[in-house]
């Protein structure tokens, strides 16, 4: 007999694309997965992190994650959530106790003591052994000190990562030696290949780590916060991603799932494709060929698919951004919704109008990427970099601050 556990991360429930709620994504997904779950007698979910796209998730979150659960449990799975970058631990932990009792275990932040993250699976005569490691914030793996330096602050998180990992392994070799071992993770390891959705982590991934911080005892690592499924570093170091694509950037990404098998003593991984409710699509051209594309566009999505149009034009035209802004308001194609547009002008002189003047609307643009267009206009900027990881690491800061 053999344990199989799923492993998912990445939910972002509540996400928006582009003012486009997803809710009915994230419905149909769970509906596969209660299926896909119950057909493969999968008796323990993962989910490592991100399980909201917001610290604070509003009543309809709230209530779309726990009907999820309220259908899980006659499937009598065990579950197992970790807090991501994006969640809140008090929210996430505040029903911890009666969830325990339901067989659904969270930890939504670092626990004081590091045997509060393992959970032990028992089956029959078998068992595997879970280190449910969440979102790793600054003040859980360093101390600040005056006058610290951006590389010494860089250089603290990777040593403090690196140490509570071995803490992690010290543990499960002091009390669960020989047994299958699983560790969970949210975090962004070197190499791993990133989509525009995931939000900057450590002050822009500057702190990423390599995969041997994971050490070698761990049959299989689930980690979360990538949201393009891959290996790094090893098969069996893995992101699953995210169950649904979160910006256009994974327009072209299959989303997956892992599910593993253990059974006398050794584990099989195997790869299951999500099924996608709604395409992201582009369309790239002069004006002309791209209404002519979009009035050909047909689907066979069962939700609306989302467009991204990109415009592209040798010379400076009002009428053309003006053509642009009519194509992203009147065109009416059956299963389509346009939810994104600029134009790209060849000639365009740079400076200031290059930045406002592009046919990207200001409210499409988020807070990096602005500042990233306000940088360019500078002729003489030599250290892109640092102000560019101090505008994350403020972000960053007001973003815990609205916590």
């Amino acid at each position: 007999m053999s344990i199989k556990i799923l492993h998912t991360s990445d939910w972002h429930i509540g996400k928006e694309l582009h003012k486009v709620e997803l809710t009915e994504d994230m419905d149909r997904f769970f509906t596969w997965l209660i299926e896909f779950i119950r057909d493969n007698q999968v008796d323990v979910l993962l989910m490592s992190g991100d399980l909201f796209d917001q610290a604070n998730p509003t009543q309809l979150d709230m209530k779309q994650y726990y009907a999820f659960l309220e259908k899980m449990i006659p499937l009598k799975c065990h579950i197992v959530l970790t807090g991501g970058n994006h969640d809140s631990p008090a929210v996430l932990n505040a029903p911890k106790d009666l969830l325990q009792l339901l067989k659904i275990d969270v930890v939504g932040g670092a626990p004081e003591k590091v045997e509060e993250l393992f959970v032990e699976y028992q089956k029959d005569d078998q068992s595997v052994v879970i280190a449910a490691v969440p979102f790793l914030r600054d003040r859980d793996i360093r101390k600040s000190a005056p006058g610290e330096t951006y590389n010494d602050k860089i250089e603290q998180i990777r040593d403090g990562l690196k140490t509570y990992f071995e803490n992690v392994n010290t543990h499960y070799s002091a009390n669960y030696e020989g047994l299958p071992f699983v560790i969970m993770g949210h975090l962004y390891a070197q190499g791993a290949s990133v989509s525009e959705s995931e939000r900057d982590i450590q002050i822009g991934n500057q702190a990423g780590v390599d995969s041997s911080i994971f050490g070698d005892q761990a049959n299989y690592v689930a980690l979360g916060h990538i949201h393009k499924p891959q290996e790094v570093g090893h098969p069996n170091i893995r992101y699953s991603g995210s169950p649904i694509p979160m910006s256009f950037s994974e327009k072209s990404d299959q989303k997956e799932i892992v599910l593993l098998e253990f059974e006398a003593g050794t584990m099989t991984q195997t790869r299951y494709d999500i099924p996608m409710s709604r395409k992201l699509v582009l369309f790239e051209d002069t004006l002309d060929l791209v209404r002519q594309k979009i009035a050909a566009y047909t689907t066979d999505s069962p939700l609306t698919d989302l467009a991204e149009i990109i415009v592209r034009e040798k010379e400076f035209s009002l009428s053309t951004m003006e053509g642009l802004e009519e194509l992203r308001t009147e065109m009416n194609v059956p299963g389509l919704k346009i939810v994104k547009s600029k134009v790209e002008f060849e000639n365009m002189q740079k400076g200031l109008s290059t930045l406002l003047s592009t046919g990207t609307l200001l409210s499409e643009l988020e807070p990096e990427e602005l500042f990233k267009k306000r940088l360019a206009l500078e002729p003489n900027v030599d250290n892109e970099d640092e102000l560019l990881n101090a505008f994350r690491e403020i972000m960053e800061q007001l973003g815990q601050n609205e916590n």
